[in-house]
C-alpha cells in the first residue's frame, strides 16, 4: 500500500514537472481559471507550483554541474 502511494506521488510530481517545463519553454500555461471552484483552482495552483519548484531545482543543478553543458547551434 505504501509503495503504491509513493509511486503515485512520484508520478504526480513528474507530470507537474513536465507541465512546468512546457510552461517555461513555450510560454503556454495550464489554465486553472477554467475551474469555477476556488478550492480546486487553489489546489491545482499549488500542485503546479510543486512541479515548477522541482523544475527550477533540476535546472539549477544542470547549470552548476559539470555533467551538463550548453549546446550552441551554429
Amino acid at each position: 500500500m505504501f509503495g503504491k502511494l509513493t509511486r503515485l506521488a512520484i508520478d504526480l510530481v513528474a507530470i507537474s514537472t513536465l507541465l512546468a517545463g512546457i510552461a517555461r519553454s513555450t510560454g503556454y500555461h495550464f489554465n486553472t481559471r477554467r475551474f469555477k471552484d476556488a478550492t480546486i483552482r487553489n489546489l491545482l495552483d499549488s500542485y503546479l507550483a510543486i512541479g515548477d519548484n522541482v523544475f527550477a531545482f533540476a535546472s539549477g543543478f544542470a547549470v552548476s554541474s559539470s555533467f551538463f553543458y550548453r549546446k550552441i547551434d551554429q
